[in-house]
């Protein structure tokens, strides 16, 4: 059997009403099952996990995004996490004999349909992108949901389904094929996001643009001087968390074969001893492979004979992956669902 995760992201992080009709979208849709939903109220954001073969997979996206798409307004919505629309973002993952390809093909029929149905402009990224300057979301969803109008206007950034119209309800949608992204959030006891927003800059990929000793932005030859992120295929900005009186760097490691989730980690602790202030422990949000935290358990683990249970117990320790809420293995691990 074909399996493709689905991970769709919507801009609602607070109404039970949506949450359940959401679910209940998905209910006896063949080959599709309902992996996880978080939902987090600061961000103003669910991540829903799905997976599926490459039919019910589509028919799950569609069925989910049609409900999203009558419950959701984004006339009304705020919330810490970038956005651009009600249905954000939705990519299509392969994870067992299915390739990158066909992963494409899919995210083209969603984005054809989704278009249609929904009266949306859709963009497709990374492996799907068309355009060089598509394949990174943060591009896409520059000036996010608040800027999309003008956006719309520009023919360089014409949707590549549906048509170059601002829908003011839903805003816009990106769809697309990329390789499993581990949603990882660090946490910090303190309440100024200052800290997190400057160690999301240092660490992030793509680094921050640099300053002098009173703030203004330097600049030769008219370009702002750019300095680069430590971290290779890590994307990170700061919040604000209010619920538990703390800050985050959230973070996409979208390969971590090249940043994995232990460096990631400590990384931020180093940055954050430096600053003195405290990391409490992380989070992931969504699913995480076995492998992840095998190489993470690897990492910290003296023995290197221990079995797969012990790998994973020490990486959830090392990390402290249950600060906020229990990390419960047999909901978290995709391979353990599946």
């Amino acid at each position: 059997m074909k399996i493709v995760e689905c991970v769709p992201n919507f801009s609602e992080g607070k109404n039970e009403h949506t949450f359940e009709m959401m679910k209940k979208s998905l209910s006896g849709i063949q080959n599709c099952k309902l992996l996880s939903f978080e939902p987090d109220a600061d961000y103003n954001r669910v991540v829903v996990t799905m997976a599926g073969d490459e039919h019910g997979i589509l028919d799950g996206a569609l069925a989910i995004s049609r409900t999203a798409a009558q419950l959701i307004d984004m006339t009304k919505h705020k919330g810490e996490h970038p956005r651009m629309g009600a249905i954000d973002v939705v990519p299509f993952v392969p994870v067992k004999n299915i390739t990158m390809e066909e992963c494409v093909k899919i995210s083209e029929a969603f984005g054809e349909r989704a278009s249609k149905e929904l009266n949306i402009p859709i963009y497709l990224y990374e492996a799907a992108a068309r355009k060089p300057e598509r394949q990174n979301l943060a591009n896409i969803r520059k000036g996010e949901y608040e800027g999309l109008s003008e956006k719309l206007k520009d023919e360089n950034w014409y949707p590549d389904y549906g048509i170059n119209q601002f829908n003011p309800k839903l805003g816009g949608t990106v769809t697309g094929a990329r390789f499993f992204l581990i949603a990882y959030n660090v946490n910090i006891k303190s309440e100024d996001v200052k800290y997190a927003k400057e160690i999301g800059e240092i660490l992030r990929e793509s680094g921050y643009v640099k300053k002098d000793a009173d703030g203004n932005v330097i600049k030769v030859k008219r370009q702002s001087v750019k300095v680069p992120g430590r971290l290779k295929s890590v994307k990170g900005m700061g919040v604000a968390l209010e619920k538990y009186k703390m800050i985050q760097v959230s973070m996409n490691l979208t390969n971590y074969n090249v940043t994995p989730i232990h460096v990631a980690f400590e990384e931020v602790k180093k940055e954050a001893a430096r600053l003195g202030v405290e990391v409490t422990g992380s989070e992931i949000v969504g699913l995480v492979p076995l492998d992840a935290l095998l190489l993470a358990g690897k990492y910290y683990s003296q023995e290197k004979n221990l079995d797969e249970k012990n790998f994973i117990d020490l990486a959830i320790e090392k990390l402290g992956l249950s600060d906020l809420h229990p990390f419960i293995k047999t909901e978290k691990i995709i391979d353990y669902m599946i």
